[in-house]
C-alpha cells in the first residue's frame, strides 16, 4: 500500500506542467482513491545516495520534464536553464561573440557562478568545457535524448564533491526504449534572421525484461542562422558599443583628437560625434551578432544487459560537436604612428596638411615626440592614428567543441546491499578559428610609411598591402579529461527506534584523474595579439588526482521524523584534503504538511585554470583615466586622446597561490496540501561562501583608484597606454592588474515557492496548473577579505544584476489526442550599470497546440514570445552587443515553430 501511495503522490509532482512542482512535495493523503498499481522499484533520488521506495526526501528537487518542454518549442539545454527560476545567471552561446568562450553554455544557480552548479548527465560528472575548466558545456548535452531534469536546490557537497555549492542539474536518458522515433521541427522568427532547423531520429530494440537487453541509439541534429546587428534595432536606443578607433581615422600627437568626418561624423558609416567636437567615434555594435550563427550535432548509444542473480550491466557512450560562428567589428589599430616623409624622401601624400591630403586640424608640431620616446621608425612630428581595417570586413571566429564520454558500469542487489560502480572516460576538445583579421606589422608599416590612407579612399598600390595582410587560421586549441572510478552501495537495517519505518544507509567512493591543456598556435596568435588579447606564448596546462569517499545515513526517529546525515572527504593531489558534512530532517506532522531542511558545508578547490592559466593582456572599455582624466576632464599636461574615454590595457591571469573557497548552506522548507491535487510549496535558502575565486570587475577598479592603486601599472609617462603590441614592456605600456585571486565573501537568502495543481474531468480533459518562483531577499559580495558589502539585488554591481524575482507558469490542457498550453517567464526590473537609468521588467509568452498519437503522428505548432516582447535597454559593456543585455533576454522576438514526430 505504502509504495502504491507514494508512487502516485510522486507521479503527480513530476507530470503535467513543464516545470513541475518539488519532487516528493505531495502529502499522501490525496492519492488513496486512485486504483491499485504495481510496486515500484527502489530508485536513486538527485540529492541522495540511499536507493529507496520513498522519494520524499530532506532536499528539495524540481523536476523537470522533457516532453512538455518540447511542445513549448523549447529544443536546447539553453533554453532549459532559461526557465529555471533558482538559475539567476547563465552564459549563453551569443556570449562567444568576441569573447572567446568557445560557444559555451554554463548555468549560474543563485547566481555565485557557473563553477559552483554541478552539472550531471545520468548521475555522473561530464568534462568540463576545456577553454577554461569551469563548467561542462550545456551544448553538449544531447537534448533529443533526454527524459527529465532534476533540479537538487540546495548544497550537496558533501554527496557530490566540492563543485555542487549552489546546487546540482541532473539531466537523465531514457534507461531503455524500443521502436523507432524521428522528430523535425522548423522554427521562423517574425522578422529577418534567426530560422532554426532540428531533427532527431532514435531506434531501440530488445525488452530488458523478456528479453535480457536493450540497447537503443539518438541522434540530434541542430542549426540556428545568426541575427546580426542590423536585423534588430537595439544598439540604435542609444550609442552604445562605441569605439575611438574609427575609419576614416582619428588622429592626434599629444592633445585632442581629430577626424576628417567631424563634426557631423555623416560622411561615412557607423559614425557618431565623438566629445570634443573635433573628433568621431564608431558605433561597433552594428557589426555584432545578436545571435551568432550555430549547428550541433549529438549521438548517445546506450546499451543494457540482464545478468544472472539481479546484476545489470550498462554501456554508454555520447559524442557531441558543437560549432558557433560569430562576427564582430573590423580590427582595431588604435597605436598607428605615421610619418610626414616617405622613407624615399618624397611627402606622405595622406599625412594631414601635406599637399593633396585632408587638412591638418590642428597646428601639428614638426618636432613633436611623445613622453615615452620616438616609436620605432617614426620621425619627430609624427602622428598618432587610430584606424580601422574596414576592407578586410569584420572579424569572425568558428568554435568548434567537441565532447565524448564513455560509461562502463554494474549494478544489482548483493547481501542485502544495492549497488552500482562504474569507470568513465570524458573528454573535451575546443578550438578557435579566425576569419577577417589581419597582420598588425603590415598594417603599422602601411600606415607608417604613407602607403595605406587611414582617412579615405585607398590607391590600389594601399588596397594590395591590405589584403596581403588578411590572416585566416586557428588561434588556440584546448583539451581536457576526466577518468573517473565510482561506486556506491545502499541497504535498510530495520527500524532502529521502534518508528515504523527503516533506517538506511549509502557508502561510496570516487577516484579520478583531471587534465587540461589549451595552448595558443603562436605563429598565427603573434600577428593577431593586438586585436585578440591573446598570448602567443599561451600554454595553459595542468593536472591533478582527486579521491573521496563518502556516507549517508537516514535514520526514522518517530512515525513523522526522519533525520539524515552524510559526510564527504576528499583529497587533493595539489590542494590536500576536506571533510564535509550535512545533516537535515523530514517532518510530517500530518498528511498535509511536510516540513524539512537541512545544514552543510562546502569546499571548492581552484579550477586548473584558474591556477594555471597564461598571463595575457587585452583591452578594457573604455574608461576615464580616473587620475589623468577624472570626470572626463585631462587634467593639466595630459593629452586628452590618451588618457579620456580611452581602452586601456589589462592583465589577465591564473595565480599559483590562491586559496579553496568554503561554503556554508542552509535551507528550510514546508509544503502544504490543502485540498486534493493542490500542492504549495516555499523553501528557504541561504548560502555563505568565503575566499571567492574570481577577478575584480574593471568598472570597480577605475572607479576607486585610491583603494585599488596597487592594481594601476603606468608607463614611464604615467599613462596608461592603449598600444597592446607594445605590451608587456613596463617602460611603454600601462596596465590594470585583473589576475584571478581571492576576494572576500558573498552572502545570499531567498525563498523558493512552488505551487502545482490539477484538474480532472471526463468530458474537458486534464488541466494542470504549476508555478515556480524564486524571490531573492539578499545578495551581497565583497571584493576583499573583510572590505565594504556591495549590494546586488536588483542592482546592476559587478558583472550584472541579482533578480529580485524571477517566475515561470504553466498552464497546460489534454484531451486524448490533443493538447495546448500556454507558459509565462518574468523576471523583475533593476538598476542598470548606468545607475541614472532603471532596466524595466521582462515578461514573455508562449503558447502551443498539439495532437499526438500514441503510435503513429504527432504535430505541435506554437508561438513563443507571443506578444512579441523586445529586450528592454539597458546601458552595460560587458558584451559586444550593445542596447540590451544578452544573458537574460532574448533578442529573436516573436517566432512560430513546427514539430512533427513519427514513431514506430
Amino acid at each position: 500500500m505504502k509504495e502504491r501511495v507514494l508512487s502516485q503522490a510522486v507521479r503527480l509532482l513530476c507530470t503535467g506542467a513543464a516545470i513541475g512542482a518539488t519532487l516528493g512535495a505531495m502529502p499522501a493523503h490525496a492519492q488513496t482513491a486512485q486504483p491499485a498499481e504495481p510496486a515500484i522499484q527502489r530508485v536513486v533520488v538527485t540529492g541522495s545516495a540511499i536507493k529507496r521506495i520513498d522519494a520524499e526526501t530532506v532536499v528539495p528537487v524540481t523536476v523537470v520534464k522533457m516532453d512538455d518542454l518540447k511542445k513549448q518549442g523549447i529544443n536546447t539545454v539553453e533554453q532549459v536553464m532559461a526557465n529555471l527560476a533558482p538559475v539567476q545567471a547563465s552564459q549563453g552561446t551569443s556570449q562567444v561573440v568576441g569573447l572567446s568562450t568557445g560557444g559555451a553554455s554554463f548555468a549560474d544557480m543563485r547566481g555565485i557562478g557557473a563553477n559552483k552548479t554541478l552539472v550531471l548527465l545520468n548521475g555522473r560528472r561530464l568534462a568540463n568545457n576545456a577553454f577554461d575548466s569551469s563548467a561542462p558545456d550545456l551544448n553538449m548535452i544531447p537534448f533529443a535524448a533526454l527524459e527529465r531534469v532534476e533540479v537538487l536546490r540546495d548544497g550537496a557537497s558533501s554527496l557530490y564533491g566540492s563543485d555542487a555549492v549552489g546546487g546540482v542539474i541532473n539531466f537523465i536518458t531514457r534507461k531503455d526504449f524500443t521502436g523507432g522515433t524521428v522528430t523535425l521541427g522548423y522554427d521562423k522568427p517574425e522578422e529577418s534572421g534567426g530560422i532554426a532547423k532540428n531533427a532527431n531520429i532514435g531506434y531501440g530494440y530488445g525488452n530488458l525484461d523478456t528479453d535480457g537487453f536493450n540497447f537503443f541509439a539518438v541522434a540530434d541534429f541542430q542549426k540556428q542562422g545568426n541575427v546580426n546587428g542590423l536585423q534588430r534595432p537595439f544598439n540604435t536606443r542609444y550609442p552604445g558599443g562605441l569605439s575611438p578607433t574609427t575609419s576614416p581615422a582619428n588622429y592626434y600627437q599629444a592633445g585632442d583628437s581629430y577626424n576628417p568626418a567631424a563634426p557631423d561624423c555623416t560622411s561615412a558609416p557607423n559614425l557618431i560625434p565623438g566629445s570634443t567636437g573635433t573628433d568621431c567615434q564608431m558605433t561597433t555594435s552594428s557589426f555584432v551578432d545578436y545571435v551568432p550563427k550555430s549547428e550541433r550535432a549529438s549521438g548517445l548509444f546506450k546499451g543494457t544487459f540482464k545478468l544472472p542473480q539481479n546484476h545489470e550491466l550498462g554501456l554508454e557512450y555520447l559524442v557531441s560537436r558543437s560549432k558557433v560562428s560569430s562576427q564582430i567589428a573590423p580590427v582595431p589599430y588604435g597605436g598607428l604612428v605615421m610619418n610626414r616623409v616617405r622613407p624615399d624622401g618624397s611627402l606622405n601624400p595622406f599625412f594631414p596638411g601635406n599637399p593633396g591630403a585632408i587638412a591638418a586640424g590642428f597646428a601639428i608640431d614638426p618636432t613633436f615626440v611623445d613622453e615615452t620616446g620616438l616609436p620605432a621608425g617614426a620621425q619627430p612630428g609624427y602622428l598618432n592614428v587610430k584606424w580601422r581595417d574596414l576592407p578586410n570586413g569584420s572579424r569572425a571566429d568558428q568554435n568548434t567543441n567537441r565532447q565524448q564520454r564513455f560509461v562502463a558500469s554494474v549494478s544489482g542487489a548483493a547481501a542485502g546491499w544495492d549497488y552500482s560502480a562504474a569507470v568513465s572516460y570524458n573528454e573535451n576538445k575546443v578550438s578557435s578559428y579566425l576569419m577577417g583579421y589581419s597582420d598588425g606589422g603590415i598594417i603599422s608599416n602601411g600606415v607608417l610609411n604613407g602607403i595605406i590612407n587611414p582617412f579615405g579612399e585607398q590607391t590600389a598600390e594601399g588596397m594590395a598591402l591590405i589584403e596581403s595582410a588578411a590572416l585566416n587560421g586557428t588561434v588556440q586549441t584546448a583539451k581536457g579529461s576526466t577518468k573517473t572510478i565510482d561506486f556506491s552501495a545502499s541497504r535498510e537495517f530495520g527500524d532502529w527506534v521502534g518508528a515504523g519505518r527503516n533506517a538506511a544507509l549509502a557508502v561510496g567512493g570516487q577516484a579520478s584523474r583531471e587534465e587540461f591543456m589549451n595552448r595558443a598556435n603562436t605563429e598565427y596568435a603573434e600577428k593577431v595579439v593586438a586585436s585578440t588579447g591573446i598570448d602567443p606564448n599561451l600554454l595553459n596546462e595542468g593536472s591533478r588526482s582527486v579521491y573521496a569517499l563518502f556516507a549517508e545515513l537516514n535514520v526514522p526517529l518517530t512515525s513523522m521524523l526522519d533525520v539524515t546525515a552524510a559526510v564527504r572527504y576528499d583529497k587533493y593531489s595539489d590542494f590536500g584534503d576536506t571533510l564535509n558534512p550535512k545533516v537535515g530532517f523530514r517532518f510530517q506532522p500530518s498528511k498535509q504538511v511536510l516540513v524539512r531542511g537541512s545544514y552543510s558545508t562546502g569546499f571548492r578547490a581552484p579550477s586548473l585554470y584558474e591556477i594555471n592559466a597564461a598571463q595575457t593582456y587585452t583591452n578594457t572599455t573604455q574608461h576615464d583615466d580616473p587620475v589623468n582624466c577624472p570626470g572626463g576632464t585631462a587634467v593639466p599636461g595630459k593629452g586628452t586622446a590618451t588618457n579620456c574615454g580611452q581602452q586601456f590595457q589589462a592583465l589577465f591571469g591564473g595565480n599559483q597561490n590562491l586559496d579553496p573557497e568554503e561554503s556554508k548552506n542552509m535551507t528550510l522548507g514546508v509544503v502544504y496540501e490543502p485540498i486534493n491535487n493542490l500542492t504549495l510549496g516555499a523553501d528557504l535558502y541561504y548560502i555563505k561562501l568565503d575566499h571567492q575565486i574570481g577577478s575584480l570587475n574593471e568598472n570597480e577598479v577605475f572607479a576607486d583608484p585610491v583603494k585599488y592603486a596597487a592594481l594601476y601599472h603606468r608607463n614611464s609617462a604615467g599613462n596608461l597606454s592603449t598600444d597592446g603590441s607594445q605590451c608587456p614592456n613596463p617602460a611603454t605600456c600601462g596596465y590594470i592588474d585583473l589576475r584571478t585571486q581571492n576576494l572576500g565573501s558573498l552572502k545570499t537568502n531567498g525563498v523558493d515557492l512552488s505551487a502545482a495543481y490539477r484538474i480532472r474531468t471526463a468530458g474537458y480533459g486534464n488541466v494542470n496548473l504549476a508555478l515556480n518562483s524564486t524571490w531573492v531577499h539578499e545578495y551581497k559580495y565583497q571584493n576583499s577579505e573583510g572590505g565594504e558589502w556591495n549590494q546586488n539585488v536588483g542592482v546592476f554591481s559587478g558583472v550584472g544584476p541579482v533578480f529580485r524575482w524571477q517566475s515561470s507558469a504553466q498552464l497546460n490542457w489534454n484531451l486524448g489526442e490533443f493538447g495546448a498550453g500556454l507558459s509565462a517567464r518574468y523576471k523583475t526590473g533593476y538598476v542598470d550599470e548606468d545607475p541614472e537609468y532603471r532596466v524595466p521588467s521582462y515578461t514573455t509568452l508562449d503558447t502551443y497546440v498539439s495532437w499526438t498519437q500514441k503510435k503513429g503522428f504527432g504535430l505541435t505548432v506554437g508561438v513563443r514570445n507571443l506578444a512579441d516582447r523586445a529586450p528592454p535597454l539597458s546601458f552595460q559593456q560587458q558584451t559586444f552587443q550593445a542596447g540590451y543585455d544578452p544573458r537574460y533576454t532574448d533578442a529573436v522576438g516573436r517566432t512560430f515553430y513546427v514539430r512533427g514526430n513519427y514513431t514506430f
